[in-house]
């Protein structure tokens, strides 16, 4: 997967909890905006629930190839990215801002953005999302640190 950008021929994954909710309703529409299938795994509503209900599904969608990549919310993103990092194959990537979804994706291959809710607005929210999907993996002296990611 070297120097590529995701296959945004297949949907993009896309869940929250209940703190993330409204943006997740937000990036939705801001993909869809731009052309672009999204597969929503929920929540949908503002009740309360269990993250690990949502990143589990977007997680899995990844790393079967079901979808380009995932986008995960919650209100630290903490517990999406903890849950999503338990699949094998997944690099879930708590970000905050352009320039650590940037390196997110440049240096470590990220395929799933985890957005903190209660720390960012959602225009940095959808900006985060469109740097990361529109950032190639360098590889390079990358490839083998994030090769040595893996618990195998």
């Amino acid at each position: 997967m070297e120097n590529t950008i995701f296959n945004l021929a297949l949907p993009v994954a896309i869940g929250s909890d209940h703190a993330g909710f409204e943006y997740k309703e937000e990036i939705i529409s801001f993909l869809e905006s731009k052309g672009l299938q999204v597969k929503d795994y929920g929540t949908y509503s503002k009740d309360s629930v269990d993250y690990p209900d949502y990143a589990h599904p977007v997680a899995t969608a990844v790393e079967r190839e079901q979808a380009a990549f995932g986008i995960l919310v919650c209100g630290s993103a903490n517990g999406v990215a903890i849950t999503a990092n338990k699949h094998q194959g997944i690099r879930a990537a708590i970000c905050w801002g352009e320039e650590l979804s940037r390196l997110a994706r440049s240096h470590n291959n990220a395929n799933v953005l985890c957005i903190p809710a209660r720390f960012v607005d959602i225009p940095v929210a959808t900006q985060m999302v469109e740097v990361f999907m529109g950032t190639s993996f360098e590889g390079g002296r990358h490839q083998d640190r994030v090769r040595k990611m893996a618990c195998l």
